[in-house]
């Protein structure tokens, strides 16, 4: 929320007014974030209003360019160019003389241009640094200035304009009120509260018939009724600055009083066109199939969700939203129905998501707003508009429905001091919550414990419970207050021995050259479709979240793929071709059978039967590792053309990860989705299978717009089997004996088993195998593969012979002849 500072301490009352500095820390200290401070541009040299005299189109230029007489205090008007058309001539607008110089450093000097010489320049509102609206000329309101008058001191130009983020729970910082209030607490100052300072007459009648039909939806509509509003009346000069420095644009009187009241107490309004309404107001959910045009001239089609306001013509306003444009306030509306109401805030949610309609009344409505508030802020906005708009406000009010107020929360009153471990002086307690809006009153139980009990107010639905209240103490007299104290780390405790081996995963992948992303958990059903997943595929049973972050992704994913896949997107859209990515992380999978949960409530430690109820509510969450590439595994340079990543990759970074575990896999063939069905390889620890590696299919790569060949693996790190006893190595100083070998076999053997069957045929001299080549071709005959190995033999004890270790590969061979039918390569 952007908000100017002289706005934001309207209320306070200061012995000293603070720096914008000392506001930002202070906001901070109590649990605002402060996103940005920014002092507005800064404007020396002559800056005066001027009233438009004359006007001369200048026609013979392939842009609007007018020479405009405008006076500016002196004997003659100055002549000035603009190329600006959203004034006619007497409006008031601002003009920056030669010698000014505008921010940006940007000096105004009298020039010659389009034939005529410019002695000055008239200004926009982004020119002067009081917002982003650089569509036309800032025009003044008539009666707020003369010609010539100082016009730095009319626009606040040594103001700031602050950018908080108040957290979800904090609905009412979203308006000066609130935020105000928040000062006060910080500062210890005085706060006038402004839903106050207006008088709300006792109603005498409705003004327009209401009836509420979803109660669950509304809890409180209430509507005031404006006539006789001058459609031509401007907005007055302060409130079109404010609203201006808030970033909002300035519509129209009517518009504007109701933006500006929201901004002001927090209560979103709605001016309806009384006029263009049919009858009575129904409010009530949508039916399927009705249709509204809102005010942005988009036709939606309403959900049976959605709230909506309806007349005898249907829906005229997405409640809580935006308004429909068949009631909008026009140039020619002069009765107008102003309306606040209280609206469900999941609804509302929904609502905007659902229809991809974000407000500003929708952010406030989705965090809850004061319920006692309607009342104030409608005669509030209407009195502005018969002040501003010489409007007659009519003495009825309709006023449907009783909103559900806060409740009483007791607690006892040195609760805050045991929780932060500080002795606080007698009374802060009190005093605390009476600051923000609390009814207290202290009492003494039969046993002498002394107990406060606090009546929040109305703005503060979030405080339900004695942690609330404890809360707002401690943040009141501030967190860094407390101490912070580290706990001794009891002797003998350290990492367990699987998060020993998961970072050692995570660092054995790191060092290969992979980089470490950590997507979110959440995925859609559509990714499945595009892995080409059958429809009984167990990965397709996903857990479903009831509140999910983004609409479409409301499934828990059961593989690290997709979230790895969306980082390397991201990569891609952002130029990086070269990827190797790797991420570990938990699955979730749920039960065949499910369990359900039971609520174990807050008063005290659950039983362990009713923990083990809980934990076996919970689905199964395993630790996993995947890894993608694309690209080049080794870069292109002088020295050489680089390597593309290849399926061979993916199964070395599943070999990568195992060994830390201490584990070595066997690779097998296999033809699992999304993987292509020629490159795809089982992992398995002897005969289980713990993941698969390769390169995926082109039909995956494509619907995904992924680059061809990408390739990925996924390992199940929690079925690698775990043991305590870790052998040193033993390092032979013997030399080894190194031998080749190269056998033709049928292309249709697996180098992985024949690399097996080789090594078990060597026995234990046989030290390492490596194969260093694969070929086909018309040497070896047709159907065959010739596979090169280079073979080391070493004796732990002695030096080993050359007879000996031909006779070690020789068994080896002939081990491989028996089982693949192999023969040496001539």
């Amino acid at each position: 929320m952007r908000i100017p500072v002289t706005w934001l301490t309207e209320h306070l009352e200061f012995d000293e007014a603070p720096t914008p500095d000392q506001l930002a820390d202070a906001f901070v200290r109590i649990g605002i974030e402060v996103d940005d401070v920014s002092p507005l541009g800064t404007v020396t040299g002559p800056l005066v209003v001027g009233r438009v005299a004359e006007i001369e189109e200048l026609a013979e230029f392939k842009k609007p360019i007018r020479y405009c007489k405008v006076e500016v205090g002196g004997d003659e008007p100055s002549g000035i160019v603009c190329g600006a058309t959203n004034f006619v001539e007497g409006d008031l607008v601002v003009v920056a003389l030669p010698g000014a110089v505008l921010p940006g450093d940007f000096t105004i000097s009298a020039r010659k241009t389009y034939g005529r010489t410019s002695n000055g320049m008239i200004c926009s509102a982004s020119e002067l640094g009081l917002g982003d609206d650089h569509s036309g000329i800032l025009v003044l309101p008539g009666g707020e200035a003369s010609p010539g008058d100082d016009a730095m001191a009319l626009l606040g130009l040594d103001d700031t304009v602050m950018e908080l983020t108040p957290t979800p729970d904090r609905g009412y910082c979203f308006s000066v009120r609130g935020l105000g209030r928040e000062l006060a607490c910080a500062f210890d100052v005085p706060f006038g509260d402004p839903a106050f300072a207006t008088e709300v007459p006792e109603a005498e009648g409705e003004v327009h018939p209401v009836h509420i039909e979803d109660r669950d939806g509304c809890s409180r509509f209430v509507a005031r009724r404006v006539t006789g509003v001058d459609a031509s009346a401007p907005t007055p000069w302060f409130m079109r600055r404010r609203l201006m420095l808030a970033g909002v644009r300035s519509i129209s009187l009517a518009v504007d009083v109701t933006n500006y009241v929201m901004l002001e107490l927090g209560q979103p309004l709605h001016a309806f066109d009384a006029n263009a309404i049919k009858g009575g107001l129904v409010v009530r959910r949508a039916t399927a199939g009705e249709k509204l045009t809102t005010l942005d001239g988009v036709e939606r089609a309403l959900d049976p969700d959605d709230i909506v306001i309806c007349d005898e013509t249907g829906p005229i306003s997405l409640a809580g939203t935006m308004g429909g444009e068949s009631t909008e306030i026009t140039g020619e509306s002069t009765d107008i129905l102003l309306e606040a109401a209280v609206w469900d805030p999941a609804s509302i949610a929904r609502t905007v998501r659902r229809h991809k309609l974000p407000s500003e009344a929708a952010k406030r409505f989705e965090r809850t707003i004061d319920p006692a508030l309607a009342p104030m802020a409608l005669e509030r906005a209407a009195k502005l508009l018969h002040q501003y708009g010489d409007g007659s406000i009519l003495p009825g009010r309709t006023d449907v429905g009783l909103p559900e107020l806060p409740g009483p929360v007791s607690m006892p009153i040195d609760l805050p001091d045991r929780v932060a471990g500080v002795h606080y002086a007698r009374g802060v307690t009190a005093r605390r919550l009476g600051q923000i809006g609390c009814r207290v009153e202290v009492t003494t139980g039969d046993d002498g414990t002394t107990f406060i009990t606090a009546v929040p107010p109305t703005w503060r639905s979030d405080l339900v419970q004695p942690a609330d209240l404890v809360e707002e103490v401690l943040r009141l007299e501030g967190l860094d207050s407390i101490p912070s104290t580290l706990p001794p780390a009891p002797a003998g405790r350290g990492l367990t021995e699987t998060q020993r081996r998961r970072r050692t995963a995570s660092r054995a992948l790191a060092e290969s050259g992979f980089v470490e992303v950590l997507p979110f958990p959440f995925t859609s059903p559509a990714v499945w479709d595009a892995f080409g997943l059958d429809a009984d595929d167990v990965r397709r049973n996903a857990v479903t979240v009831l509140n999910p972050l983004e609409a479409e992704r409301d499934q828990l994913a059961t593989t690290l793929l997709p979230g790895l896949i969306d980082a390397a997107q991201r990569n891609l859209s952002r130029g990086q071709r070269d990827l190797a990515l790797f991420h570990l992380g938990q699955v979730t999978l749920p039960r065949a059978q499910q369990v359900p949960v039971p609520d174990l409530g807050t008063e005290g430690r659950p039983s362990e039967a009713e923990l083990a109820t809980a934990l076996a509510a919970l689905p199964q969450q395993p630790l996993h590792a995947a890894a993608l590439l694309t690209g080049h595994r080794e870069q292109a340079g002088w020295w050489g053309e680089g390597r593309q990543a290849t399926w061979a990759d993916a199964v070395e970074a599943a070999r990568t990860a195992a060994a830390a575990y201490g584990v070595t896999l066997t690779v097998v063939a296999s033809d699992l989705a999304p993987w292509h069905p020629g490159r795809c390889a089982e992992l398995r620890v002897g005969d289980w299978p713990v993941g698969h590696a390769g390169e995926l299919h082109p039909k995956v790569v494509e619907a995904l717009g992924l680059p061809k060949r990408t390739c990925v693996m996924e390992l199940d790190l929690d079925a690698l089997p775990l043991s305590d006893q870790r052998p040193a190595p033993v390092v032979s100083p013997y030399p080894p004996v190194l031998l080749d070998v190269a056998l033709v076999v049928d292309a249709k053997v697996p180098a992985g088993e024949l690399t097996e069957t080789l090594r078990g045929g060597g026995g234990d001299l046989l030290e390492e195998i490596r194969l260093f080549d694969d070929y086909t071709g018309e040497q070896v005959g047709e159907g065959k593969r010739s596979v090169a190995y280079s073979l080391r033999f070493r004796a732990p004890d002695r030096t080993l012979t050359l007879e000996e270790a031909t006779a070690a590969r020789d068994t080896a061979v002939a081990a491989a002849s028996e089982r693949h039918g192999a023969t040496l390569r001539a």
